[in-house]
Formats: C-alpha cells, sequence, structure tokens
C-alpha cells in the first residue's frame, strides 16, 4: 500500500469544496503528489452511497482514459458513482462501442448538412432576439436570461419543440440540473415528478413528429432506425447535456472576459479571435466537472496499478490547467495556441456529440454581446451550484446579475 499515491486528507466529492467554484488551487496541489490518485472511500448524499476510487487529474492521464473505451468503460455510468444495476448501458452515453457507435452513427444522420447550416442560422437569430429583450431591460441574471436561453432554445429547435411548450420544458430541465445540488434542498419527489414529466413530453413529441412529420432534425430521426425508447432516451441527453454545459461556458467565460479587461477589450477590436477566445473559454471553464469510468482490465496509468473493476473519475478541469501541458494554465488568454484543452472529453467514441455546436452559440453570444453593448458590468458576486463531481456538471453559475448599457 505504500506505493499507492493517496488523496491526503480532502475529500473530493464533499460540495462544500465548491460553494464559490473550481477548487483550481488544490488540483494543483494534489498534480505535484501525482496525477492518478487513489481517493479513500466518501459517502454521496445525492446518492445515498459511499465510493472509492481513482481520482485522475492530469492532462495525459484523462486524455488517455477517454481514448482507452476497451479498458476505461462508460458502461456503469458516467456520474463518479455507479448507476444502480437496472440503468447500466441502457442510456445512449452508457453505452460502448459497437452499440455506441451504431446509435450516435443513427443520430448524426439527422444533422445534415442542409439542417446543420439552418440551426447555425437560428443560432444568430436567436441571440439577437435573446440580446434585444436584454438591452431592453438593461439589468438582467446573466445566467437564465441569456446563457441559458440561447442553448435551450437552440435544443428547442432541434428536437422541433413547438414556442409555447418551451417555458415548461425549460423550467423542468433546470429543476433538474439544480437538484443535483444539495443545497437547493429540491426533494426526491419533485425531482421524480420532474424527470416523468419531461420523459412523457419527449414520448408524446416523437410520437407526434411520426404521425406528422415536420422539416426539423427530430422528424428525421423518429422516421428512422432508432426504437421509441432509445429516442426518448436521447431527448433526456440531449436538453442536459446541450444546455447546462454550454450555459456554464458562457457565464464562466464572461466573468473571465470581465476579470481580465484587457483580453476583452483585445476581442472587442480584433473579432477574427472570436473562434481562439471561444478554445480558452471552454478550456477556462470546463463546465464538465467529472466523468465515471470503469476498469475492465488491470492496467497502469499515471504509475499507479489500477485493477478491474476500480472506479475511475477523470477530472477536466484539473487536466485542462495542467502546466506540464498549458504554459501559464493559470492565465486566460485569448491567444492561446496551441490549446489542447479536453473540454469536449479527450477524444475517442466518446467526444463530445455536440462539440460544433457548442463552440458555435458560445462565440456567436460573445461576439454579439461585445458587439452591442460597451458597457457589461457584474451587479453582484455570481452564484455557484455546487453540487461537485457527484454530478457531472456539478459545479456552474447559478445566478450572473449584470448591467447592459
Amino acid at each position: 500500500m505504500a506505493d499507492i499515491a493517496v488523496v491526503p486528507s480532502v475529500d473530493l466529492l464533499d460540495p462544500t469544496l465548491y460553494r464559490n467554484g473550481m477548487p483550481h488551487d488544490l488540483y494543483a496541489e494534489l498534480r505535484e503528489i501525482g496525477p492518478v490518485l487513489w481517493h479513500p472511500r466518501s459517502h454521496v448524499a445525492a446518492f445515498g452511497r459511499d465510493i472509492e476510487f481513482w481520482a485522475v487529474i492530469g492532462h495525459r492521464e484523462v486524455e488517455q482514459a477517454n481514448r482507452d473505451w476497451e479498458t476505461f468503460s462508460v458502461h456503469d455510468g458516467t456520474t463518479i458513482v455507479p448507476f444502480p444495476p437496472a440503468q447500466r448501458g441502457v442510456m445512449f452515453v452508457t453505452k460502448d462501442p459497437p452499440e455506441y457507435n451504431r446509435i450516435r452513427r443513427l443520430i448524426s444522420a439527422g444533422f445534415t448538412p442542409r439542417m446543420v447550416g439552418r440551426l447555425e442560422e437560428q443560432i444568430r437569430d436567436r441571440t439577437e432576439r435573446i440580446l434585444d429583450d436584454a438591452a431592453a431591460r438593461g439589468h438582467v441574471d446573466f445566467v437564465p436570461d441569456i446563457a441559458y436561453q440561447l442553448p435551450m432554445h437552440v435544443i428547442a429547435d432541434i428536437v422541433g419543440i413547438p414556442e409555447d411548450d418551451r417555458p415548461e420544458v425549460f423550467r423542468l430541465t433546470d429543476l433538474l440540473m439544480r437538484a443535483t445540488d444539495p443545497f437547493q434542498n429540491i426533494s426526491k419527489e419533485a425531482q421524480r415528478k420532474a424527470e416523468m414529466a419531461l420523459f412523457t413530453y419527449a414520448h408524446e413529441l416523437s410520437a407526434s413528429k411520426r404521425a406528422n412529420p415536420t422539416d426539423d432534425v427530430w422528424s428525421i430521426l423518429a422516421a428512422g432506425e432508432l426504437d421509441e425508447f432509445e429516442l426518448d432516451l436521447f431527448f433526456m441527453a440531449l436538453t442536459f447535456g446541450g444546455s447546462e454545459t454550454t450555459r456554464n461556458a458562457l457565464a464562466q467565460g464572461l466573468i473571465a472576459l470581465l476579470d481580465n479587461p484587457d483580453q476583452l477589450v483585445t476581442l472587442q477590436h480584433d473579432p477574427s479571435l472570436l473562434p481562439c477566445a471561444t478554445e480558452e473559454i471552454v478550456r477556462w471553464s470546463s463546465p464538465v466537472i467529472c466523468f465515471g469510468r470503469t476498469v475492465t482490465r488491470d492496467v497502469e496509468l499515471g504509475g499507479q496499478h489500477l485493477r478491474v473493476g476500480d472506479r475511475v473519475g477523470l477530472f477536466y478541469p484539473s487536466a485542462n490547467r495542467d502546466d506540464k501541458v498549458f504554459a501559464d494554465p493559470f492565465h486566460f488568454d485569448i491567444r492561446r495556441s496551441p490549446n489542447p484543452h479536453l473540454g469536449f472529453g479527450g477524444g475517442g467514441p466518446h467526444f463530445c456529440l455536440g462539440a460544433s455546436f457548442a463552440r458555435t452559440e458560445i462565440r456567436v453570444m460573445i461576439g454579439a454581446l461585445l458587439r452591442r453593448f460597451t458597457v457589461i458590468e457584474i451587479t453582484s458576486e455570481p452564484v455557484w451550484m455546487s453540487a461537485g463531481p457527484a454530478a457531472a456538471v456539478g459545479v456552474a453559475v447559478q445566478s450572473l446579475p449584470v448591467r447592459l448599457a
């Protein structure tokens, strides 16, 4: 046991560590010990279970585990705590190849070049509409009023959700996001009802698209080879994975720009830097804090011996500030190049399906904000959602009041 590198006297799953955002200084201290550390048993209240696992915090090691899906399987669930046995390997995101490749291929077939082009136009149009409303009000909460609205409307456009249905779908999705945070005090019953309501809506919408197809991605998918259950589960994965990550990146990206006014001014004067700035925003924000994997064979990783059945947590925010890969990683630099961040995953089959849309949303929204407003001022301290690694997007800005002029 003496040769095992261990996380010393800190519980990385303790939500109180994340009340003010990501503990990057702590991650840096832990990387000095090693890129892969054994984490002693911890109780996760959100799951009512104890867990012990390997914390993978080095960039190279996180990337290696992402790419080697045969050794580091997602079958047992994406959270650090494994899913209950009945839920393992059920959702799209908890499948490994070849089954994962089959579903991903069928989903990708719905995103034809024409549909992708239309969605990019819709992103630009929706951005302007959101900012028109914000400009008229002057004082808004950036997260629910701007950062959340854009990705959710894009998802609604993909799925073909009628405008009148969107507020309720958005409300249910937001409630389920916040339910992972123990400080929100959302009851299990409220969470269960929201899950059922959203799943029922997904099922009814897909049935409607099959009966009366319209000119949208979801009608193509509903008429394809995905069965009803697979499509309903993809709806759930899309609403969560496609909204909270972009919302978090936009909020943290805006804070980073306002904390670094020289970078903000540079970007205002040279919009050609927006693609590069978008990559830095994703690196800096690392919207996904942790994904879980299960070891399928004995393997060496980061100088540690992992055994079959061991649980692994891949800590993306730590990997994205690893000074072995990034020069001056604690400096927000919109010109950073190269920028091999792992904000969309570390490659391999589970690389983020919506990465191109997320990049477009961030680039378009940040560009429009800087073009339209000469005053962007945070009027009170941000409020954080702090579920911690128990949830994939467990650390996120929940509220960010701003003044726009």
